[in-house]
């Protein structure tokens, strides 16, 4: 699937937003397959629910991550 990205990083907090449509302010990420994906979440942080993301992504056709900095 086409996935397009808007990355917005703060001191505090990641905001990662992916979507299956070409959206302005977004980059185009990749053609990306399900193991693709999967590496994609897991780089973006280790201990995400990676089955639940993808399917709301397939299902809704997009996803806000929002992830807190340690």
């Amino acid at each position: 699937m086409k996935i397009w990205i808007s990355d917005t990083q703060a001191p505090s907090h990641r905001l990662i937003n992916l979507n299956c449509e070409n959206r302005d302010n977004y980059n185009y990420l990749g053609d990306f397959d399900d193991d693709e994906l999967t590496k994609f979440l897991l780089e973006v942080q280790a201990d995400i629910d990676v089955l639940k993301n993808i399917k709301l992504l397939k299902y809704y056709g997009y996803i806000h991550l929002f992830i807190i900095a340690k």
